[in-house]
């Protein structure tokens, strides 16, 4: 027997819990289906050693419960994979949201009936569930990316990715250990690799710049502060362009308008308080080569003061505008290198050739070893909604759809694939934002778009060409004014063999979130409502898709 909802949600982490509230507050009937063995998405996944949330923890935190943000209590500036796992329970018992999540579940394919206006969800397991909505929760940085290397099945250790990590311990200690990957996965987990495994062998293609996180026990005074006025504290964090740390606003100055000294006063206190704030020390940073290339040297000289070698050094020095890719947060990264069992590899200059039985054979020599960690990140923003077989209207597949990149309107909704949304996906703020902010302002927004259809009794709501269209140019018009697009980075797709380089996700939250309630307050402009009538789609209101991206 085929089970029916109103809505269907598509994973089971951070975006989907608080989509499953939502969908439960507009009085439909949800249910939730997820591929791993537990919620909680990206911390469910991740549990490599050292695993940390690059986000303060009172800002990674849910918004939709005064009474949740009083009653959890963090417990560090930045919170581990742990405590976040510990937190996604907490939420879900508070919620009573188990009962509605169907675990072990992976979605394969989606199919779009048109006369009955439903969607057909497949599994894994051959099992159906049909829904007249689908709401993809899947994730940004779901998709494991594992390098295509030769040899790799005839490897006699072990080999982990950082993104599927096991779940039960790895004993490293006594064993020669090869971390492929110095992005924000590797930058964690190298330092408490190399307290562990005899030798570790870092293979680095491109260097990232690495600040410190000046990760600590969460300060009394602040958590109190913050609990005493959470909900200004939201406000305030909103209306910034990362949707966080208001405390610390960009400075507006330009770095040509202080002298030598005044700025590199002004690096050194921001690289003192740690976190991603030294790209807030001025605010040509992000659009000014120049300006940005002082911020730049300022870290590569403190690379040089920190590793000891000076070789070791000049390779771990990025070359690439800071910030144009993730800016890492680490603890002791750096320091790591001057310990005598940690070894620097660079496969810019001599490529990774295969994987043997014994190791990894570079174009420069073999390394002998016992376990291989693969830090290689993901197939960001695409990935996971590409690895199911979504099928809209005619049958039209979302593959050949995105072949030339993707698309779509508001990073919500996609033309020819009606009563389907996609949260925090191309084309919105999402991974340059604080992603708890981006999900709640996803949430809310089809949460009322759900209780708007119903109420006007709506069967359909599709995205049209022409605003989608028009969206894209201003997603690319908007990062072009930026540095972001300057090098080769996830943000655009470059770290997928064959992937279109699209600039995905859309710089500027506070923008965003009035132009999301501008275009509901207009009965949703740029998106088609229609009404289902005896099998047929009877045109019933069609918002003013002319209206153009502010």
């Amino acid at each position: 027997m085929t089970d029916c909802f109103d809505v269907v949600i598509v994973g089971a982490g951070l975006a989907g819990l608080q989509m499953l509230h939502q969908v439960r507050r507009t009085g439909l009937t949800a249910r939730v289906l997820e591929a791993g063995g537990g919620a909680g998405g990206t911390w469910y996944w991740n549990r490599y050693p050292g695993a940390r949330c690059d986000v303060e923890s009172l800002e990674y935190s849910y918004q939709f419960s005064e009474e949740l943000q009083q009653e959890w209590e963090w417990t560090r500036r930045y919170a581990s994979q742990p405590e976040i796992l510990r937190y996604v329970g907490h939420v879900l018992d508070r919620f009573d949201l188990r009962r509605d999540i169907q675990y072990h579940t992976r979605v394969t394919a989606l199919g779009y009936d048109e006369p009955a206006g439903r969607w057909t969800v497949r599994t894994e397991a051959g099992d159906e569930v049909v829904a007249r909505f689908v709401i993809m929760a899947t994730g940004c940085l779901s998709s494991a990316n594992l390098p295509r290397i030769a040899g790799r099945e005839t490897f006699a250790g072990e080999i982990h990715h950082t993104g599927h990590w096991p779940h039960e311990p790895v004993d490293l200690s006594g064993k020669r250990v090869g971390v492929v990957g110095t992005g924000s996965s590797g930058v964690q987990t190298i330092p408490v690799i190399a307290r562990q495994a005899a030798e570790l062998y870092v293979f680095q293609r491109t260097a990232a710049y690495t600040l410190p996180a000046r990760d600590q026990p969460l300060d009394p005074r602040l958590r109190a502060a913050v609990k005493a006025d959470y909900a200004g504290f939201r406000e305030r964090n909103n209306a910034m362009p990362t949707a966080g740390l208001s405390r610390y606003p960009t400075n507006p100055s330009s770095v040509f308008l202080v002298s030598a000294a005044e700025r590199e006063a002004a690096f050194e206190y921001f690289w003192g308080l740690g976190g991603p704030l030294l790209l807030r020390s001025f605010g040509d940073i992000m659009s000014d080569p120049a300006a940005n290339a002082l911020v730049a040297d300022f870290v590569r000289g403190k690379i040089r003061q920190i590793v000891k070698d000076p070789e070791v050094a000049a390779l771990l020095s990025p070359k690439q505008p800071i910030g144009c890719k993730r800016v890492c947060l680490g603890t002791g990264y750096y320091e790591t290198f001057n310990r005598p069992d940690v070894h620097l590899v660079d496969v810019a200059s001599a490529p990774i050739e295969e994987i043997t039985p014994e190791g990894i054979r570079t174009a420069a020599g073999r390394y002998r070893l016992d376990v291989i960690v693969f830090a290689t990140g993901f197939d960001a923003m695409t990935g996971a909604l590409l690895s199911i077989d979504i099928r809209g209207r005619d049958a039209l597949s979302l593959r050949d759809m995105w072949s030339a990149g993707p698309r779509s309107y508001l990073g919500l909704g996609v033309p020819g694939f009606p009563n389907l949304f996609t949260m925090t996906g191309p084309g919105s703020p999402s991974v340059l934002t604080n992603m708890m902010v981006a999900i709640h302002q996803h949430a809310t927004w089809i949460g009322d778009c759900l209780t708007y259809l119903t109420d006007q009794d709506i069967d359909v709501i599709e995205a049209t060409g022409e605003a989608e269209h028009a969206w894209g140019l201003h997603v690319s018009e908007t990062a072009g004014r930026t540095l972001f697009p300057s090098c080769d980075s996830w943000y655009l797709g470059a770290n997928i063999p064959g992937k279109r380089r699209v600039f995905m996700p859309l710089v500027g939250f506070p923008a965003y979130a009035r132009r999301c309630a501008e275009v509901a307050a207009g009965g949703y402009q740029g998106f088609a409502l229609t009404r289902l009538d005896r099998g047929r789609l009877a045109r019933e209101h069609i918002a003013p898709s002319r209206s153009q991206p502010s």
